[in-house]
């Protein structure tokens, strides 16, 4: 099992419950492939440093997890089809 920190951010003009359902799915991607999640950090709205899609700020979040190697590729397929995320990050430490 490898440590990793997932950064993500959630489009901001959704509502609070959907922005709950994404973290939670991100939760669920990661401890069904065998995952253990060891802290999730809601960091809030924050502004981005520059314009992306036409936005100017989103919803953080920081996840810090403890999975197997296939579990990374897995994230950035779900990243891939939700439409609620801006963008993702993933670290491995």
């Amino acid at each position: 099992m490898n440590k990793y920190e997932l950064l993500y951010i959630v489009k901001n003009d959704i509502s609070d419950e959907a922005k709950q359902e994404v973290v939670d799915k991100m939760e669920a991607v990661i401890t069904s492939n065998g995952g253990e999640i060891e802290s999730t950090d809601k960091w809030g709205t924050k502004k981005f440093a520059y314009p992306i899609d036409y936005k100017t700020e989103g919803y953080y979040v920081l996840v810090n997890f403890s999975a197997p190697a296939n579990v990374p590729e897995e994230i950035k397929r779900f990243n891939r089809i939700t439409d609620e995320l801006v963008r993702s990050m993933i670290i491995k430490k």
